[in-house]
């Protein structure tokens, strides 16, 4: 646009120019006016496209839109589950707690700790002076319970030879009576010091006394526990060894008092072991606990299992997954959900290639799938795989949306 000024001729010069230069003034202002109207209308343009845009909702062309997978939530048979925490323990029905029934002192170590021993094995040896004194007392009763045994058989036969009158004859069967009886308490005693019948008449025959006593494992199976050394006293009540038989285990687990209501003998349960991934173990609820830990508010369950070969180890960690019975349930994969603000996500299609982020409720994992509880309506299509890099060109969009 060219604009002329025009302005009288004058004899004067210096008026000329003044008037000049007043129009040039004027023309500048005029310009900055409209200059500066124009750069407020594009400014308020752009605030109002920003404030109408959804920072939820992202728009992406086509090529994008095809990488991505979009669908509708499927309907699927999905097992009532509860999943606890559990643990590997030895079955308390397979363990022995050897120990002395005589005090003495340890002599002989022979097994420690992993070694596997039969039924009857020698575990360690000791010295008693208590086990050598009833020995003692046992020789003694027998000793005395034979010589009146003698003495009434002799008693006897001079009854029927009217030597002796019957009295006599009653006093010393009385006699044997009362040293049959000692002799008997006290091979009752060596038999509870864990003297077998062997080693009883043994020493009625060499009348020899052995002051070492073996202890001897109850059970067989795998040493657990040595808890005795060389040297050491032992006492009745104190236990030397630990051994257990790992044939079978028990799988244990403490479920919450407000989860174990629908828990009975019995039910199937998956149990999953994360050092052995590998091994896949199914059994059934052999215990329900039928009161609660008060202290924990827990109700303990278990499962036998049967460990043949040992790769069940007590102390392992494990999970147990209770099943029940089966529901149709709306599920959605594990791709479509975007995790923001602590919550869960979805995109849901307004139209192609628009999406919006939506919240939405989801509860137990069912295999790879999440059950969709609220957020989705009926016939909404949603990302189903795809939806973690449609979430990030929504928050590049939103970055250079606000430059």
């Amino acid at each position: 646009m060219t604009i002329q000024v025009h302005y009288r001729k004058s004899t004067r010069k210096g008026k000329s120019v003044l008037i000049g230069l007043t129009a040039s003034i004027i023309l500048g202002g005029v310009f900055s006016a409209v200059s500066g109207c124009g750069k407020s209308k594009a400014s308020a343009e752009k605030a109002e496209a920003m404030a109408q845009r959804d920072p939820m909702e992202v728009t992406i062309d086509p090529t994008l839109t095809a990488q991505l997978k979009i669908g509708e939530p499927q309907i699927q048979d999905v097992a009532n589950s509860l999943q606890v925490a559990a643990r590997i323990e030895t079955d308390a029905s397979r363990i022995a707690r050897v120990g002395s029934p005589v005090s003495g002192r340890i002599i002989k170590l022979i097994v420690l700790e992993g070694q596997y021993v039969h039924r009857g094995s020698v575990l360690a040896t000791l010295h008693s002076t208590d086990l050598s004194d009833t020995q003692f007392a046992f020789i003694k009763a027998y000793s005395q319970e034979a010589l009146a045994e003698q003495a009434t058989n002799r008693a006897e036969q001079l009854v029927k030879a009217d030597v002796i009158g019957s009295a006599e004859l009653e006093r010393r069967r009385a006699e044997l009576l009362q040293a049959s009886a000692e002799a008997s308490a006290f091979r009752t005693q060596l038999r509870g010091l864990g003297m077998s019948d062997a080693a009883i008449q043994k020493l009625e025959t060499t009348r020899q006394l052995n002051a070492d006593y073996p202890i001897l494992s109850s059970i067989s199976g795998t040493v657990l526990e040595r808890k005795v050394t060389l040297g050491q006293i032992v006492q009745p009540a104190e236990v030397a060894f630990m051994v257990a038989d790992l044939s079978n285990v028990w799988l244990v687990a403490d479920v919450p008092e407000e989860s174990a209501g629908k828990l009975h003998k019995g039910m199937h349960v998956v149990v999953r072991i994360p050092s052995l991934p590998d091994e896949k173990v199914e059994g059934e609820l052999s215990y329900v606990s039928p009161v609660v830990d008060p202290a924990t508010r827990t109700i303990p369950v278990r499962i036998d299992l049967a460990n043949p070969h040992g790769i069940f180890k007590p102390a392992m960690l494990a999970s147990m997954t209770f099943i029940d019975h089966s529901e149709r349930r709306t599920v959605i994969p594990s791709t479509a959900i975007v995790r923001e603000n602590n919550k869960d996500h979805v995109f849901v299609e307004l139209s192609p290639g628009k999406f919006k982020l939506c919240e939405v409720v989801l509860g137990a994992e069912a295999n790879d799938d999440r059950i969709m509880e609220t957020g989705i309506k009926p016939g909404e299509k949603i990302v189903l795989d795809g939806a973690f890099h449609l979430n990030n060109q929504r928050k590049q969009n939103a970055i250079k949306g606000g430059e």
